[in-house]
């Protein structure tokens, strides 16, 4: 067949663009394999499903939302997060873990235990979605991650701190919902509490029962739970309450006591009135958790299994924010160089 001399010129031109196309498929340059890295990186998205309370919680929800904020930040991913709402069962849990993943959302975080059962029927339906639970290690599946946390630890030395700037010698715990998580928490302040200053009185008490969750976002009755220990002489409470411990710290306000926070640096998001009664926090690395695993997923290191993080791993610590209170962190950080090297073995049941 013979082509009129324009269309012959053009035949040729776009066959060798074909074969340059090859070739450069195979170049040893690298820019076809940095195409497809942008290529992959762009693909990814990132959601984020939140515990009650949600973002603004100042607590737990905040410290997801701030590595979630920092991941989608410097890798420049597409990111979307859906709120919890009170009184709600695993099958809206299910649901918001759906809308995700239909969406092409596919690195998922689950912030907190109570998307375990949700995670376990929605997890295998998406298996090429990747997803990350925290506070819970039940879900095993190839495409899941899960980050545990030594929060025992962390509550020993805020109960320590809490025994030794006491002067009443009870101290108290107001934990936002009676399970086996937050127990840990009171087990810990318990310990730490006796270790400091044997003898001394620890008042407990919770906001909620299960299956009732309302306890992690109820200021109001984190308020009255605290304003009755502090009635009943406390003088310190250790507050492991979600959203609730804005309560707590409203009645260490109201009654010229003082308060300990958890999770995140509250003293540093607290509101102006309550944050002379702010002892310090017991802290919880939710944010590295969050921000490492969409990084493992982001640079293709994804591994599924439990990653548990506690003084020795840097994923729990404590902060001190009153002067008046600093003068223990020596002692304090005796406790936990102790609890790294294995010479103080911290409870992490009741």
């Amino acid at each position: 067949m013979r082509y009129p001399r324009g269309m012959k010129f053009a035949a040729m031109a776009a066959v060798l663009a074909m074969a340059l196309t090859a070739c450069g498929g195979s170049d040893d340059d690298g820019d076809s394999t940095s195409s497809d890295s942008s290529a992959s990186a762009q693909t990814l998205k990132i959601g984020l499903a939140y515990d009650i309370g949600g973002r603004g919680d100042k607590s737990f929800n905040d410290a997801a939302a701030a590595g979630f904020d920092k991941a989608a930040k410097e890798f420049k991913l597409e990111n979307k997060e859906l709120a919890a709402k009170d009184g709600e069962v695993d099958a809206d849990k299910e649901a918001r873990l759906k809308e995700l993943a239909d969406a092409g959302y596919n690195t998922i975080v689950a912030v907190g235990f109570a998307y375990a059962n949700a995670l376990k029927a929605v997890a295998p339906d998406y298996p090429d979605t990747k997803f990350e639970i925290i506070d819970d290690n039940s879900v095993t599946a190839e495409n899941v991650s899960s980050y545990t946390f030594k929060e025992n630890e962390s509550a020993f030395l805020v109960g320590a701190l809490a025994a030794l700037g006491s002067k009443t010698g009870t101290v108290g715990f107001v934990g936002g919902v009676n399970n086996p998580l937050i127990q840990k928490f009171e087990a810990g302040f318990k310990a730490g509490a006796e270790a400091a200053k044997p003898g001394t009185k620890v008042l407990s008490t919770y906001i909620s029962q299960p299956p009732d969750f309302s306890g992690f976002a109820a200021p109001d009755k984190g308020k009255v739970a605290a304003t009755g220990l502090y009635e009943r002489g406390a003088d310190v409470i250790y507050a492991a309450a979600g959203l609730s411990n804005n309560g707590v710290f409203e009645a260490a306000a109201a009654g010229k006591k003082w308060a300990i926070g958890t999770d995140s640096d509250q003293f540093q998001t607290a509101a102006a009135a309550v944050k002379p009664y702010i002892i310090g926090s017991a802290l919880k690395g939710v944010d590295t958790a969050v921000y490492d695993f969409i990084k493992s997923v982001e640079g293709d290191q994804f591994k599924a299994g439990n990653t548990v993080l506690g003084l020795k791993e840097n994923g729990v610590g404590y902060v001190i924010n009153n002067e008046q209170f600093k003068t223990y962190a020596t002692q304090i950080d005796k406790f936990k160089a102790d609890i790294i090297a294995g010479t103080v073995t911290v409870p992490d049941k009741l």
